[in-house]
């Protein structure tokens, strides 16, 4: 099956854009298998892109979601994860046609440990880390100067709760403004609560971008 490359599905802002959200959907820790529409990592995301969208847009917010080019993290010791290379490529594109734009990246899964991983880049003000993929030694030095939002919930049976907690205890202690927040009852396919886990992701993205007036 041939390997497509990375595509970004763009929703505007009505009328002068103020920030942007860049959204990366989750995957396996390896395949090779081309990410589909009808897979529910990527799918899952396009269904929160639209809900943002429809929050956020009459207050200037663009809300994009990457597909990647496959499905796996693929870690090598020669070259970057596969989706951390395709991260890379869409902020590339963010700074070439959104100079100067504010950016909050939301993550699920193996696209929480991504956002953590570029975070660095300078157009990032903050992270949304749901369900997050956080192995022990995850680095925390990308997101030195930034925000981190986590949130997890407690019947996730896939991603480790407590790896999320310890991780966002490291950031602290590296200096990073980091928050834990427990969805009681969640899983990882962020659907029971689902009122919850959009709740978490619009405020962290109206605080971050600054779009209420006084901020927070």
């Amino acid at each position: 099956m041939r390997v497509v490359d990375p595509v970004l599905s763009r929703i505007e802002p009505n009328g002068r854009a103020r920030g942007l959200v860049l959204i990366l959907h989750g995957g396996q820790e390896s395949s090779t298998e081309p990410v589909l529409r009808r897979h529910g990592s990527w799918s899952r995301m396009a269904l929160l892109q639209y809900t943002l969208a429809v929050r956020l847009r009459g207050r200037g917010v663009a809300v994009w979601l990457l597909r990647n080019r496959v499905r796996g993290w693929n870690e090598r010791p020669d070259r970057d994860p596969a989706p951390v290379h395709d991260a890379c490529f869409a902020l590339a594109v963010v700074r070439a046609t959104r100079p100067g734009l504010p950016v909050v990246l939301v993550g699920h899964s193996m696209g929480g440990r991504t956002a953590c991983v570029v975070a660095a880049d300078h157009a990032v003000v903050g992270v949304c880390a749901l369900a997050p993929w956080l192995p022990p030694g995850s680095p925390v030095g990308p997101l030195a100067g930034k925000v981190l939002v986590v949130a997890h919930g407690s019947a996730d049976q896939h991603t480790s709760p407590e790896a999320s907690r310890a991780f966002v205890t490291r950031c602290r202690s590296a200096g990073t403004l980091a928050t834990y927040i427990e969805v009681s009852g969640g899983g990882h396919a962020l659907l029971r609560r689902l009122r919850s886990w959009n709740r978490v992701v619009a405020e962290t993205c109206t605080t971050l971008l600054r779009l209420d007036e006084a901020g927070r």
